[in-house]
């Protein structure tokens, strides 16, 4: 798939942010009628909302909430309703569970300590480990369910301690570049999808078109 191609591709959710499936831009971005290709034969999991949201799975452009206005085959046309908070695709997270490494940075402890993810979101990650990391101090994490690993450094947001002298930390991404981003968004938006429920959208009662 060319860059163009995989710039225009989007993940499709419902009202509440549940995902729907993944479609392609065709035409200008820009409209007020947007026209989009939707991909893996899901386009019956989507026409039976009467508003999706667009969230773009490599670019930058905030989420739009859009109006399904017509269907032609795996084609919708969708009326733009509004431009979405910016922060709903970095705070878009999926429970999933992984082991894998940290690394400090600013932390006085060495080596590395082996971690198990609880959800993962464009943002950051929960994760179980044991203490001794302090809040606001900066570390490194492989992250292994992307493509390809990547290893990205984080920063401790909050801690909880759990019995067995075990900790409960949510993390955040730092100094991420642009590849860094569209890496992790793609997981995160990939992993919403295979966990999706069978029957999403299909008994929500509002009428197919």
């Amino acid at each position: 798939m060319s860059e163009r191609q995989e710039e225009r591709l989007y993940l499709l959710l419902d009202s509440v942010n549940h995902p729907l499936a993944r479609g392609r831009m065709e035409g200008p971005a820009n409209g007020e009628t947007l026209q989009m290709l939707v991909l893996d034969n899901d386009v019956e999991k989507v026409v039976c909302h009467e508003v999706i949201v667009l969230m773009s799975m490599s670019g930058n452009e905030p989420p739009l909430q859009c109006r399904i206005v017509r269907q032609r085959g795996d084609r919708v046309a969708l009326e733009k309703i509004a431009s979405l908070d910016p922060d709903l695709r970095r705070n878009l997270r999926v429970p999933i569970k992984f082991d894998t490494f940290i690394y400090p940075i600013t932390g006085r402890w060495r080596g590395r300590r082996a971690v198990q993810s609880i959800d993962l979101s464009c943002g950051g990650v929960a994760f179980y480990g044991d203490g001794g990391l302090e809040i606001g101090e900066k570390l490194e994490m492989v992250i292994p369910v992307t493509e390809e690993p990547v290893v990205l450094r984080c920063q401790i947001l909050r801690r909880q301690e759990l019995r067995n002298d075990k900790m409960l930390y949510a993390i955040k991404f730092v100094e991420m570049c642009e590849d860094e981003e569209v890496t992790v968004r793609e997981a995160v938006f990939s992993i919403q999808l295979e966990n999706r429920p069978h029957s999403a959208g299909d008994d929500n009662g509002e009428e197919q078109r």
